[in-house]
């Protein structure tokens, strides 16, 4: 039987006898064998443990889930579907300071602006408000360093200042009034890539840092 086949059975034990003490075992199986199954499943496995945790009433455990599933797209280039786990989780969690950063990560790999720029001033205050301001400074640095669009390069250094970060405010200023700095790639595919890259390691620096979401 395959790992999704034996993830179907399990979820169904799950959702009928949630009360009989086994439906908790069930799933630590799953996400034990998850963590062994192909690449191509384990984000599936891991983002349908979120729905069952989240079901559950286990919000902790459910985003845990859902970030791995986020995690496993990103590694296996599938922003899409990364994308749309990472807006359910900001529906489910509003203040997930990683996964804002994930989303505009993942937008501006698609040169989607308008919707990085939607997403940045959550992050900001997110970030502000979770004590992470340093940490969000470099990400959003990094972002205005490799993206040239002068909307999104204005907005970085508006949100560099509110995040208390003056000196990369007007870097991220300059460079907007130089039409990107010099590390800016002009490639759609190599923008692509060093912004999926970007969101990888924005995630494994949260997590260190003990970021749930």
């Amino acid at each position: 039987m395959s790992v999704l086949h034996q993830w179907f059975g399990s979820l169904k034990v799950f959702f009928t006898g949630i009360e009989r003490g086994s439906a908790e075992r069930d799933l630590e199986e799953m996400a034990a064998q998850a963590e062994r199954a192909p690449a191509g499943a384990r984000w599936a496995i891991f983002n349908r443990l979120g729905d069952a945790y989240l079901k559950a009433g286990d919000r902790p455990r459910a985003l845990r889930y859902f970030g791995r599933a986020i995690d496993c797209l990103l590694e296996d280039d599938q922003p899409g579907p990364a994308r749309a786990v990472a807006k359910k989780v900001v529906r489910l969690h509003p203040e997930a300071i990683r996964t804002l950063c994930t989303l505009i990560w993942i937008d501006l790999a698609s040169q989607k602006t308008s919707a990085a720029l939607a997403t940045l001033q959550d992050y900001v205050e997110a970030a502000k408000a979770g004590h992470q301001a340093r940490v969000a400074c470099g990400q959003v640095l990094e972002m205005a360093r490799l993206v040239a669009d002068p909307r999104f390069l204005e907005k970085a250094s508006a949100a560099l200042e509110t995040l208390g970060c003056s000196a990369d405010a007007a870097q991220a200023m300059e460079w907007a009034h130089a039409g990107g700095s010099p590390d800016a790639p002009s490639d759609p595919e190599e923008i692509r890539a060093l912004c999926l890259k970007a969101a990888i390691g924005s995630n494994v620096k949260m997590k260190t840092r003990g970021s749930v979401a």
